[in-house]
């Protein structure tokens, strides 16, 4: 067995293995870095830039479908679900070459294709190689997590990971999680022509807003998605093409495929994480705020350490890490300015905190500012003017936004940088949009808070006529 030593072992070539080791080995540390699955991850391969090359297919097909409001004729669309799934795998493709193992050791990483396991608390074995490291970032994202549900191990069906190789169009489509995963995958399918039913044991995306999510739900239901909540699965039925999905409470839902769509498990299996004494808990690896794990030579980051499960999240964190391991100086996370985005159509959006948990820490401390994006013109002008933006403020800051709405996945970055550098609504509200852009909502938004101080102010209007008294 070849020993190596190194500055940085990367376990996991996802979002977050590959900042860190880019990161790392441009600023001078060496570094290798393990693989031994796909360079790219869950995000290239399964996850992000599949499900949202999938959507666009789904969104041209229903353009066609629903363009007479334009002037233009509607067309049925003819898909091709095979030459849909063919455009996804070009988009991966594409996109690939940023997160090959060729760029990696072109920056000077030694990239090894093998799993990663621990032998001791610094060192790890992968295949023929024992890497001796000052430093682990353990990095293996996350897979499907499948549920223990009576019949399911008899029957055909879908995650994540296999999606996106189906060529042969689902004739009904039934997803069990009514999540982003879940809510994505079924309108894209709806629009590609098949039948989709969500099945959901509590309340589809359940983690936002739940006004906002109501924006969200009730146009995908005005298309024809059906949505069952509160509709626990206790039993699954059936052969390929001819599925059953039974209901705790009595009700069934019957289709010819079946996704499974209702959450993630770390990827700890193979780590032998206990010759590393390294500690876990329920949704991963135990990381403290700056992701040492109990084991102070490692790092953990990304899915695999539970929190929020986004790609963008790992990025960050990676570079909290660097900060760390590199130069040894102190470093932290906050989770404050952290967005996501669920890229339904409306797009639904969130940073900071909901209405909800500001109202649980601020009490009557809090404002809630709403603006109504159906007065914003762009969109009107593109007959997509529907849905709402909410900030919650608290001393002339916002400390949370939540958005439902077109290019709500856009709108709230302005609101991340605003949180993160702790801005106030006047600075934001003195920012200038260009007319007409979707981007004046967040304008809009921001002068909402002034309205009531200004034009609604008995003070205000007696200053201005005394003014204009004395004014030649």
């Amino acid at each position: 067995m070849e020993t190596i030593k190194t500055d940085i072992l990367v376990i996991g070539a996802g979002s977050g293995g590959l900042s860190v080791a880019a990161g790392a080995v441009q600023m001078g540390a060496s570094v290798v870095l393990l693989e031994g699955h796909k360079m790219g991850g869950d995000c290239l391969n399964f996850g992000c830039v599949p499900s949202k090359a999938l959507i666009a297919s789904g969104k041209v097909a229903y353009t066609q479908a629903h363009s007479a409001g334009y002037g233009v004729a509607d067309v049925m669309p003819k898909v091709d679900y095979s030459a849909a799934k063919d455009h996804v795998a070009e988009v991966i493709a594409s996109i690939e070459p940023m997160d090959s193992q060729e760029r990696f050791e072109g920056l000077g990483v030694k990239v090894i294709r093998e799993y990663g396991r621990f032998v001791s608390p610094t060192e790890v074995e992968a295949g023929p190689y024992r890497i001796k490291a000052r430093r682990v970032v353990i990095s293996t994202g996350s897979s499907p997590f499948v549920p223990p549900i009576p019949g399911l191990e008899n029957v055909p069906y879908e995650t994540n990971e296999t999606l996106f190789e189906l060529r042969t169009q689902p004739k009904h489509l039934l997803i069990i999680g009514g999540g982003p995963i879940g809510m994505e995958m079924a309108q894209a399918h709806l629009r590609l022509g098949s039948k989709v039913t969500v099945i959901e044991g509590d309340r589809a995306l359940g983690k936002d807003d739940p006004e906002m999510a109501a924006i969200v739900l009730d146009t995908l239901r005005s298309e024809g998605l059906v949505i069952e909540e509160n509709a626990l699965a206790a039993q699954i039925k059936g052969t390929a093409g001819a599925i059953e999905v039974h209901a705790k409470d009595g009700r069934v839902f019957k289709g010819s495929h079946l996704l499974m769509a209702v959450g993630r498990k770390a990827n700890i299996e193979r780590l032998n994480l206990e010759a590393a004494g390294i500690e876990t808990h329920r949704t991963g690896i135990k990381v403290d705020d700056s992701f040492k794990t109990s084991n102070k030579r490692v790092y953990a980051i990304g899915d695999v350490a539970g929190g929020l499960q986004f790609t963008h999240v790992a990025g960050y964190q990676a570079g909290v890490i660097i900060r760390s391991a590199l130069f040894g100086l102190p470093a932290k996370q906050s989770t404050a300015h952290i967005p996501w985005a669920t890229y339904t159509d409306p797009e639904l959006a969130q940073v900071g905190l909901t209405e909800a948990q500001a109202r649980e820490t601020y009490a009557g401390k809090l404002e809630v500012v709403r603006f109504d994006i159906h007065h914003n013109d762009r969109l009107i002008a593109e007959r997509k003017a529907y849905g709402l933006i909410k900030v919650m403020v608290v001393k002339g800051r916002p400390v949370g936004v939540s958005i439902a709405g077109p290019q709500a996945g856009e709108l709230i970055g302005m609101w991340s940088l605003a949180i993160a550098n702790k801005l106030k609504m006047s600075q934001i509200s003195a920012m200038v949009a260009p007319y007409p852009s979707v981007f004046e909502v967040n304008k809009r938004a921001a002068g909402a808070y002034f309205t009531p101080r200004l034009f609604e102010n008995d003070t205000v209007k007696k200053v201005v006529r005394l003014v204009q008294r004395w004014l030649p």
